[in-house]
């Protein structure tokens, strides 16, 4: 549009010259030359319409009586309603806009032998270059032409919708008078309710986001005779070359299209609940602002209590883990008019999401069973050590890690510390042979910061276990205790060179001494060197690095908590 705009543009500032080499003329009626005609001709001029035009109004000799581009504006008139001599009435018709003419009128269809005073003399031949602007009719209305439309369209715009639309404005005969690309911000408006002029209230109705169309208007349903005073002149059609970006209606709630549910759904989010999903947000049109998929990373989120804006509130509810729904947002209940970052104020938003998983701050170890043996009287403790095998997932399913692939099994004792809390209570009471699925919520496995690079923040996982071995623990508290009677001379029978000191390396051998006959047990699945040395450093109580027959005690004569005594 640019170009045929900036030559029409050329055009209004010079005078054209006069075109050379005349055809034979009888002088009795007008002589008309087409000089330039556009390629496409929509509609010609015919009597009663109304007409924009440049001339340029010579003599014969080529001297100069009048030319409208020297008052730097259009002649405006109605052709065959005498406004204009007969000449130029006959010479206007069938004209295009943008179509150069070299007219010749002779002096009975011009100023005949009055002439007028002081400009054109009695019998006067007329010769006027011509530039056809702007033709309109009284009876026009709006006229639509759509030349792009998207092949779903499942809204249009309806009377008072508010719109985000681009589009280039120009006259008919091509130049730009103004472009929102230029600005390179969207028109945001409310249609029907008088904020527009009303032919582009009428032109935009029926539109689909997506869909380009051409509206023309008759200068009566846009700016009339006064124009808008800057770029507008009076009575000039208007082209509007609009794309609709966005539609809503201020009445408008959220629209949730589900797109893949799962099977089965256990679980539906409910208000408190804490969601990890990911998602693409776009534009009405299809732009894409943001993606948790480019960060490589899920979204997570408490939904229900206003961490997110309100319109993803509402739609995150009723989700299943797995699920794969989209969620379009007005503006009222997204970033409002003033938008945010890369989305523009007014926006519609478009989230296509997909939930990983979610849980509650309130939820506890969900265990299921999936077999037991017939066979489960001796069931799993505090203290006792454990061998098992696992598959560790993610809630959507996502393979985490498996004793299987290593094949070895895991090794525990239960409720020291070694494993997530979660997983600690999902192994109790458990018989050897049982197969268990244990979901474990975030707070209760690796929580906000998870493990880099193998476990995410915030996930809730699933323990896929068997349990292959359990070795009963010792009591809590101790972690050595005796399988018959203690010898009442036990410090002595430890002194082995009776010289009323043990040292480590006496203490560590006859405590093994004890574990290999069978008369006594240390604690399974701990460094049995280092529950030794632990149980010497306990006894050592003023920790010169050897026990005194003073220092000695058994468990049941400790007066004081905290050791690990015999």
């Amino acid at each position: 549009l640019l170009l045929p705009a900036l030559l029409v543009s050329w055009v209004a500032c010079q005078a054209p010259p006069v075109p050379a080499g005349e055809g034979p003329w009888d002088g009795q009626d007008v002589h008309i030359e087409r000089s330039f005609v556009p390629e496409q001709c929509a509609r010609t001029v015919r009597s009663g319409d109304f007409v924009r035009y440049h001339y340029h109004g010579t003599f014969p000799d080529g001297s100069k009586f009048d030319s409208i581009y020297d008052r730097g504006s259009t002649f405006d008139a109605f052709v065959g309603k005498g406004q204009l001599i007969a000449g130029m009435d006959k010479a206007l018709v069938g004209m295009c806009v943008n179509e150069r003419r070299f007219v010749k009128i002779p002096p009975k269809l011009a100023y005949g032998s009055e002439g007028v005073s002081g400009v054109i003399p009695p019998n006067a031949v007329l010769h006027f270059d011509v530039l056809l602007i702007d033709l309109w009719n009284s009876e026009d209305e709006v006229q639509i032409q759509t030349y792009l439309k998207p092949e779903k369209c499942t809204r249009t715009i309806q009377v008072s919708d508010f719109v985000r639309y681009h589009y280039n404005g120009t006259f008919l005969d091509g130049t730009l008078f103004d472009s929102s690309h230029n600005r390179m911000r969207t028109y945001d408006t409310y249609v029907g309710i008088g904020w527009l002029i009303p032919g582009m209230d009428k032109g935009l109705l029926g539109m689909c986001v997506g869909e380009k169309r051409i509206i023309t208007i008759p200068p009566y349903l846009a700016y009339g005779e006064e124009g808008d005073g800057k770029e507008i002149p009076g009575q000039a059609s208007l082209v509007f070359d609009v794309a609709l970006l966005d539609l809503h209606n201020p009445k408008d709630g959220i629209t949730v299209e589900n797109q893949q549910v799962p099977e089965s759904c256990e679980r539906k989010s409910q208000t408190g609940d804490f969601l990890r999903y990911h998602y693409n947000g776009t534009l009405l049109d299809g732009t894409l602002f943001d993606s948790s998929y480019s960060r490589n990373h899920t979204y997570d989120t408490y939904i229900g209590k206003g961490y997110v804006i309100a319109g993803m509130d509402e739609g995150l509810l009723g989700v299943c883990t797995g699920e794969k729904r989209r969620i379009i947002i007005p503006p009222h209940l997204g970033y409002g008019e003033e938008g945010r970052g890369k989305i523009p104020g007014s926006a519609v938003l478009v989230f296509d999401i997909h939930v990983i998983d979610f849980h509650n701050p309130l939820d506890s170890v969900n265990i299921t069973t999936r077999y037991k043996p017939s066979n489960c009287t001796v069931l799993s403790k505090k203290g006792d050590y454990l061998k098992y095998h696992y598959n560790a997932s993610l809630l959507d399913g996502t393979l985490l890690d498996s004793t299987l692939s290593l094949g070895k099994t895991y090794n525990i004792v239960l409720g020291s510390g070694q494993v997530v809390l979660g997983m600690d209570m999902g192994l109790r009471d458990m018989c050897v042979g049982e197969k268990r699925t244990v979901v474990i919520p975030p707070h209760l496995g690796y929580g906000e910061a998870g493990v880099e690079g193998e476990v995410p923040g915030s996930a809730v996982l699933v323990f896929d276990i068997e349990l292959l071995e359990l070795v009963s623990g010792l009591p809590d508290g101790y972690m050595f205790v005796w399988h018959g009677d203690v010898s009442p001379n036990l410090f002595e029978e430890i002194d082995k060179d009776n010289n009323g000191e043990v040292f480590l390396e006496e203490f560590s051998e006859y405590i093994q001494a004890q574990v290999d006959s069978g008369k006594g047990k240390l604690a399974p699945g701990f460094d049995s060197a280092k529950i030794v040395k632990n149980m010497f450093t306990n006894q050592d109580r003023n920790g010169d690095g050897k026990i005194t027959a003073e220092e000695f005690k058994l468990k049941d004569q400790e007066t004081t908590e905290g050791h690990d005594e015999l």
